[in-house]
């Protein structure tokens, strides 16, 4: 929730300049790049965000997603200031909070959850409130050895929003959600790490490099399997045991139809190493 108001007299920068993009051995690459507001997002940042999430699901070349950032902080959150918002009480009328989340912070968590292609965070620093949910909503997190995570609201008195009284119990149990949420302590990578909300920790000079090479390893893997592993993982939190073993079933014979399951399987019996394509 924090940001820095740019100066009257000076231009608003582009939300291209504000959100870097680049695309390297199959990988896109989404850099939040606002590091004198701790990389907190308006409206049109979270925009562009999602819709390169879109374009990433939607692009054969595109195999893997890295979200990281420029500066001390990952993500503080959202800036609602910059998005047209009605932020006093006086202006508001019955429906703007709950449409304002439910089309902004909550749009964003879905995209992450819903992109086809497996998403990295590689959080580089603090990561607050909705930045904390954007990390946790990705597969798989790199944090560097300084980042911390900050369920913020509590301290502003707010009700968690972007997703985290979903995220959060699936990923540590309600007990530990709830301790995250109700306390509002900052949460240093390491014990992160050690409650399974991190994969890896890494000092912050090699957090690149890692997050590199996780996705390039990524990139070259039988993307259509990823991407409906990544659908049955995230459906089996919500599912009865019948429901996620049919669901199985289904995503393994439409698996069987991609050339990257036939060059699988011929891999084996040859005895030699796959070459993926991601189709």
């Amino acid at each position: 929730m924090t940001s820095s108001p740019e100066a009257s007299t000076n231009p608003s920068p582009s939300v291209d300049s504000l959100i870097l993009h680049a695309t390297d051995n199959g990988v896109s690459w989404i850099t939040l790049n606002r590091p004198e507001a701790l990389n907190a997002v308006t409206w049109d940042q979270r925009e562009r965000i999602i819709s390169l999430l879109a374009d990433a699901s939607a692009d054969p070349a595109i195999r893997a997603v890295v979200i990281t950032a420029t500066g001390k902080g990952f993500c503080a959150g959202a800036d609602l200031r910059g998005g047209g918002a009605k932020t006093s009480t006086r202006d508001r009328v019955p429906g703007d909070v709950a449409r304002t989340i439910r089309l902004g912070a909550q749009r964003l968590i879905t995209a992450v959850l819903d992109c086809e292609k497996p998403v990295i965070a590689a959080v580089n620093g603090t990561a607050a409130g909705l930045g904390s949910h954007l990390a946790l909503a990705c597969d798989l997190v790199v944090a560097a050895e300084q980042a911390t995570f900050i369920e913020v609201f509590v301290r502003r008195g707010l009700v968690p929003d972007g997703g985290g009284a979903y995220l959060l119990p699936r990923l540590v149990g309600p007990q530990r959600a709830k301790e995250l949420m109700f306390f509002g302590d900052a949460l240093p990578a390491r014990e992160a790490e050690r409650m399974g909300l991190v994969n890896r920790v890494v000092p912050l000079e090699e957090l690149e490099k890692t997050a590199r090479a996780w996705a390039e390893r990524l990139a070259t893997g039988p993307t259509r399997a990823l991407a409906l592993t990544k659908q049955l993982v995230n459906a089996s939190l919500e599912s009865d045991r019948g429901t996620a073993l049919a669901a199985e079933a289904s995503a393994q014979e439409i698996n069987m139809t991609t050339s990257d399951a036939v060059e699988g399987v011929a891999s084996f019996v040859e005895r030699r190493a796959p070459r993926y394509r991601g189709l």
